[in-house]
């Protein structure tokens, strides 16, 4: 896919001399980028779920689960 975009000069110049200390193409450097920030906003929308799902729903343990899982801690280091 071809595509045009349009990015300040100072990133762009930036961009080139990373390409060319990586022996990249601008491409491959792009491509890797975008990549990156894709993997790195990857769990966002999960996080919107889970927000939301507490939101609405209790999700504090009941006062014999809460003990139980106070007890199973007890013996670790932190």
């Amino acid at each position: 896919m071809k595509t045009a975009i349009s990015i300040p000069d100072e990133v762009f110049e930036r961009a080139e001399k990373l390409a060319r200390r990586l022996h990249m193409s601008r491409s491959g450097l792009y491509v890797k980028a975008v990549e990156d920030y894709i993997r790195e906003h990857r769990t966002d929308r999960v996080r919107e779920c889970l927000d939301d799902v507490y939101r609405t729903n209790d999700s504090s343990l009941d006062k014999v689960s809460e003990e139980l899982q106070a007890k199973s801690l007890s013996g670790d280091e932190w």
